[in-house]
């Protein structure tokens, strides 16, 4: 179980980069277009295309690093002042509800993906890309915050700082 945590870890952190790659590619061409609309020319067509997919792409692929590092919003105060025999059974299920519906988008959107990829429709805009390219992150990245969430439902961390005694007499 351990090797597969690390596993799970630098794929998560792997993807992480990936998408903070993103960032600067986004930007620069989101300047070069604007610049070049400014200089009076005509900018390429398919820069609005291609930035609206790294949106997608950096949103996806960031997530379960998110789940992993606690990055969510939790309502810590709420779960610090709670007992725990009320906490502890709690946060498994949310951990249960978190996974299950994970694991229900990633097979809903790997059917979404394979419905396109069969079709082979193009999403045509800017510049004609296929629209399976759309659907790419969707089922591998929900799968790995479906299986983050599994992580802490088996007890290998938990997503509350209060479970991991950082808090301390609800301070």
């Amino acid at each position: 179980m351990e090797a597969f945590d690390k596993m799970l870890g630098k794929t998560n952190t792997a993807l992480s980069w990936f998408a903070c790659t993103l960032i600067p590619c986004m930007f620069l061409m989101i300047t070069i277009d604007v610049s070049i609309r400014t200089l009076g020319y005509r900018p390429p067509l398919f820069t609005s295309s291609v930035v609206e997919y790294a949106l997608l792409y950096m949103a996806m692929c960031s997530a379960p690093w998110l789940v992993r590092e606690r990055g969510h919003v939790v309502i810590e105060a709420l779960v610090a002042i709670m007992p725990d025999f009320i906490r502890q059974p709690l946060a498994k299920i949310v951990y249960l509800v978190c996974a299950l519906v994970s694991f229900l988008f990633a097979w809903l959107c790997w059917g979404i993906f394979a419905d396109y990829w069969v079709g082979g429709e193009l999403d045509v805009r800017g510049v004609d890309m296929p629209y399976w390219l759309q659907f790419l992150p969707l089922p591998l990245c929900f799968l790995l915050v479906a299986l983050e969430f599994c992580m802490y439902l088996i007890g290998r961390r938990s997503y509350y700082t209060y479970d991991l005694g950082e808090v301390k007499d609800g301070v």
